[in-house]
């Protein structure tokens, strides 16, 4: 994949893809938005539900434990149902449960709901990736490149969206997100094809016996550490920069560009000039210190440090995936739903740990244990980095993908 260029205005270029490519990376960007939706809203739900920081934090801890739990489910359900009917279950699926966390009159029911949609969007991001470089024409460059730029580009608009519709009320967003993938779905079901199923049905415990394998048990570990570390970022920060929705949808917008540039574009050059390895432990490291100046700094500081993390976080994103997809010798939906399913729970506890932990101390706190969690992150790519260095040197195709389940690749 190295070799093809994706902006090649060929067959396969990046804007000469079918209907269905296109349709499914538009639900992509929806699916995406729906991570980073409630970050500029979290103040107004605790007011409007009358709950904690650490109450209205487990909407994330329900979405992505549901996600890490999915991601054992993902390859036995498309293996034996296609890749586009597994889309269209989890698109009905975050339809319907949207739609109901924009109901909700207490915290707890919308906690409930939002581990619905978390299911709903695991079942879709597992699988996006695998429709769109099978149904695209041409190399799978631009196809990827597609799905990366979706991802980024969800991650920058999701918290725009819940700015400007939550500024009337907290519970547009939700209803938003809900019509934006109905509108999803009607697209996916009237371009996309069925893609044709693997030869082999995937057991419920194949990923788990893939971590067995040295390298990926390395590189789900130390996600792991990096996954707290982001999610500390994403979940608790909104707190800490007590703004409005709208200068908060702003914050999280310019941090979503970061991550979607850094990730599409300047990894795979860094890469080129110093390795994967490298790039991976000095971003954790330059990630640490980054979340030492949001903790101890100013208000001005952590603005800045809030958006400067997406850069490290892109970076982050693009070399963990590569090394998901190629460190290990199980097949890449195996290997990708076992790393995925260990890095997940790391998503789930931080949103819920992280203001427990300032109760308990202060504020700063919580981001110290952040920091340390990505320079274990990073020392765990430096113990380790014989059993990584395969992947990371040879460039086995990046976020390639195989019997129709892919990496979700943040």
């Amino acid at each position: 994949m190295r070799g093809e260029d994706p902006f090649d205005e060929g067959a396969g270029g990046l804007l000469r893809q079918p209907k269905a490519v296109w349709a499914t990376a538009g639900a992509s960007v929806v699916a995406f938005m729906g991570i980073g939706l409630v970050d500029p809203i979290l103040p107004s739900i605790a007011k409007g539900l009358a709950a904690t920081p650490s109450q209205v934090s487990l909407l994330f801890t329900s979405y992505f434990l549901i996600t890490a739990v999915a991601m054992l489910l993902t390859g036995w359900v498309s293996s034996r149902i296609g890749g586009r009917k597994t889309l269209l279950v989890g698109l009905a699926l975050v339809v319907v449960f949207a739609a109901l966390s924009g109901t909700s009159s207490s915290v707890g029911e919308l906690v409930g709901f939002r581990a619905g949609w978390g299911l709903g969007n695991a079942l879709f991001v597992s699988t996006a990736l695998a429709v769109i470089v099978g149904a695209a024409a041409g190399g799978s460059a631009a196809a990827i490149l597609l799905y990366e730029s979706a991802l980024g580009l969800g991650m920058a608009c999701g918290p725009l969206l819940g700015a400007v519709l939550g500024d009337a009320s907290w519970r547009y967003p939700f209803f938003g997100t809900a019509a934006l993938m109905a509108i999803g779905f009607v697209c996916v079901t009237a371009f996309l094809k069925e893609q044709p199923r693997p030869a082999h049905r995937t057991s419920l415990l194949d990923p788990v016996k893939a971590l067995g394998h040295g390298g990926l048990a390395s590189a789900a570990a130390a996600a792991f550490f990096y996954n707290y570390a982001f999610f500390t970022v994403l979940a608790f920060t909104p707190f800490v920069l007590n703004m409005t929705p709208y200068r908060s949808g702003a914050v999280f917008c310019a941090w979503g560009l970061l991550l979607a540039v850094f990730s599409v574009l300047v990894a795979p050059r860094l890469q080129r000039r110093f390795g994967s390895l490298r790039v991976l432990g000095g971003s954790l490291v330059l990630l640490a210190a980054d979340l030492l100046v949001l903790g101890y700094g100013n208000h001005t500081a952590a603005v800045a440090g809030t958006i400067v993390s997406g850069a490290f976080i892109g970076l982050n994103n693009t070399v963990f995936t590569e090394l998901a997809l190629g460190v290990s010798d199980a097949p890449r939906p195996v290997a990708s739903a076992g790393y995925n399913f260990v890095r997940w729970f790391a998503a789930a506890a931080a949103p819920f740990l992280a203001p427990k932990i300032e109760e308990w101390s202060d504020v700063h706190i919580p981001f110290v244990i952040a920091a340390l969690a990505a320079v274990v992150g990073a020392a765990i790519v430096g113990v380790r980095r014989g059993a990584l260095s395969h992947e990371a040197e040879e460039a086995r195709p990046a976020h390639a993908t195989e019997d129709g389940v892919a990496v979700f690749a943040d």
